[in-house]
């Protein structure tokens, strides 16, 4: 299977189209948050529309609670928030929003919160398990001058993945491997960042011209 993982789209998709090009033929889209700036909700929209395949997202901490309906509703769209999808042998779990912020942002959930939902989820899954998270867990691609910020619900279930696809840090793109999980975020899809994911028996990541196995 090969996916073409976005986040942080921030409602420009005029590097979409290219992105795509470069990714070739995908079979699916993982968007990791942010779709929206703020929304309005019926913005994202236009980026889904732009995808031939099945596209499995989750809302970001500066999209609206609302962009849920809009997930829901949309015909080629998969919400993962607080749910799990499975194809083949791969199940996906997702969680929009993020951890608490500075900013108080729209959509923001507790440590508790993401622990309960995480754990319910996990419990009810099985197979190989990928993480379509819009926040990091801490101690991974979270890192900013002031320490790390990701969340540490999630960093309790890091090593229960295969893959976990985050994004909400821009300035901590890149992937991170912690015993056999990987954590990949993909980058700015606003600024023409993504990161084309192949798994087979292996999980390769390849993220500008970088290319790790697993």
């Amino acid at each position: 299977m090969k996916l073409l993982a976005l986040s942080d789209l921030h409602g420009d998709y005029s590097h979409v189209g290219s992105i795509l090009d470069k990714a070739g033929d995908i079979d699916a889209v993982l968007i990791a948050g942010d779709i929206t700036d703020f929304g309005p909700d019926e913005k994202a929209l236009e980026v889904l529309g732009m995808f031939k395949v099945p596209v499995l997202a989750v809302p970001g901490n500066c999209d609206n609670p609302s962009l849920l309906k809009i997930l829901d509703e949309n015909e080629n769209t998969i919400n993962l928030h607080n749910s799990s999808h499975t194809i083949g042998d791969l199940t996906f779990i997702g969680l929009g929003g993020s951890n608490p912020t500075p900013f108080n942002t729209p959509f923001e959930l507790s440590e508790k919160k993401i622990g309960e939902y995480v754990g319910t989820l996990l419990s009810r899954s099985k197979g190989r398990l990928i993480l379509l998270s819009h926040a990091p867990p801490k101690n991974t691609t979270d890192k900013l001058p002031h320490g790390n910020v990701g969340s540490a619900a999630l960093e309790r279930y890091l090593k229960r993945f295969d893959l976990i696809v985050c994004g909400h840090i821009h300035e901590a793109r890149g992937i991170v491997r912690v015993n056999s999980t990987q954590v990949v975020n993909p980058g700015m899809a606003s600024k023409g960042q993504g990161a084309v994911i192949t798994i087979d028996e292996k999980i390769n990541i390849k993220i500008n011209i970088e290319l790790i196995d697993a």
